[in-house]
């Protein structure tokens, strides 16, 4: 068991590891759209906090020397599901032609009054 960790994407906010590689696959925890350099959300509504949620992702990926093109499953939660049409051109153009398997879910509420989250599952090249 191998813990990966990104300084360009937030810290854990809580007793968990950003990534953690098992047999040549990469758990990515959620990554929600908190700005790694100021702790804070990232400001502007919706589509910056997702934007950022990408980026965040993307840093993960690549401390384990993955990319988007290696994510075979993810997972998506969302505060309000009014967002899934926007959420889906901006992960669209992040995974390029990929498509994973995915699961999109409403949830109450997220950490730090968060919009969007999303964990990933990827295979270590």
């Amino acid at each position: 068991m191998k813990f990966h960790h990104s300084d360009n994407a937030p810290p854990a906010l809580g007793p968990y590891c950003q990534a953690v590689e098992v047999d040549g696959w990469l758990y990515a925890s959620g990554q929600t759209g908190l700005d790694p350099a100021t702790g804070e959300l990232a400001q502007g509504g919706f589509e910056a906090e997702a934007r950022q949620v990408l980026a965040n992702l993307e840093a993960v990926l690549a401390a384990a020397g993955c990319t988007f093109a290696d994510v075979v499953r993810a997972g998506v939660y969302l505060t309000d599901f009014a967002n899934f049409p926007r959420l889906n051109e901006l992960y669209a153009q992040a995974m390029g032609d990929h498509r994973p398997a995915r699961t999109t879910i409403q949830a109450a509420a997220l950490p730090k009054g968060a919009q969007v989250e999303i964990e990933v599952v990827a295979r270590v090249r």
